[in-house]
């Protein structure tokens, strides 16, 4: 055999080694299923992130994520308890736990989320046609309660059917009616509140004129009283100087006559007015000195 010879057959060796290493040699990432595959039938999973080793032209590899995943639901018409239609916007974050049963049951992304979409569609159908219209939109409402019973039934959903899926949550993002219905719908709520507010105002009304009508019965009958008091104040005052009089004028009654009678000069000759006395007065007598 020639050098040639031999160079050649050492290099188309050197080929299909090369070329046999390479094909039977597969890389997992992080994040992702590497799943094993024999005349279709997955036979082995790898997820250790690293270089492994596969039986080439027999054996092939496809790859599953490992991470979780989004599924947004497309938006569906559902009725409510009230039989009011509203449109339900959802999504569902989702991850592959068993790749080998997952092939063996959906064998495609595609074929979960279908799956997924199908579980989520029947529950939240169900769980919104036990409620009004007005709780599911009202301030008050528990839509985080509500996600966590959705995420709950269809995570029981996927566990009992086997499928190697985990539903990690599921939640209702919008829930608006349809655009055919609003206007109609708006149009209630808004007399719907100008009647509550019409019958507010009456209420504050009459509750007005209530309190007007006691406060006012309140003053009367505190000024009745304060009126009372003062006329019962002004009789005790002046029997007190009643009193004081009599005990004055029975301690000197000479006294007291003279005090009366300069008191009543000063009374009689305020604003210097024209007197006429008789000449014999004792009044006339007592400002002539006799």
């Amino acid at each position: 055999m020639t050098k040639e010879r031999k160079w050649i057959i050492a290099s188309v060796l050197i080929v299909v080694i090369a070329l046999l290493s390479f094909i039977s040699l597969f890389i997992v990432k992080e994040g992702e299923y590497k799943v094993v595959l024999k005349f279709g039938e997955a036979v082995r999973i790898q997820s250790e992130p690293g270089i492994h080793i596969k039986i080439p032209f027999i054996e092939s590899v496809t790859t599953l994520p490992k991470y979780q995943m989004v599924y947004d639901s497309k938006p569906t018409s559902i009725l409510t308890r009230d039989k009011k239609p509203i449109e339900v916007d959802n999504y569902t974050v989702w991850r592959i736990v068993d790749a080998q049963q997952f092939l063996r049951t959906i064998q495609s992304i595609t074929g979960g989320e279908e799956r997924i979409d199908a579980a989520v569609y029947n529950t939240v159908r169900r769980k919104l046609s036990e409620i009004d219209y007005s709780n599911i939109i009202s301030e008050n409402t528990q839509r985080g309660n509500l996600n966590d019973e959705i995420t709950k039934e269809v995570s029981e959903l996927m566990e009992r059917d086997n499928y190697g899926i985990k539903i990690v949550d599921v939640r209702i993002k919008r829930t608006d009616l349809p655009e055919s219905n609003k206007q109609s719908v708006y149009k209630r709520m808004i007399s719907d509140r100008q009647s509550i507010a019409a019958k507010y105002l009456s209420e504050g009304d009459e509750e007005s004129k209530k309190i007007t009508s006691k406060a006012d019965r309140q003053a009367r009958e505190v000024t009745a009283q304060a009126e009372a008091d003062a006329k019962k104040i002004v009789a005790e005052g002046e029997q007190e100087a009643a009193q004081i009089y009599n005990l004055a004028y029975g301690k000197d009654p000479s006294f007291y006559n003279f005090y009366r009678t300069l008191d009543s000069y000063l009374v009689s000759f305020k604003g210097e007015p024209v007197i006429m006395l008789p000449i014999d007065s004792p009044y006339t007598k007592i400002l002539l000195g006799k």
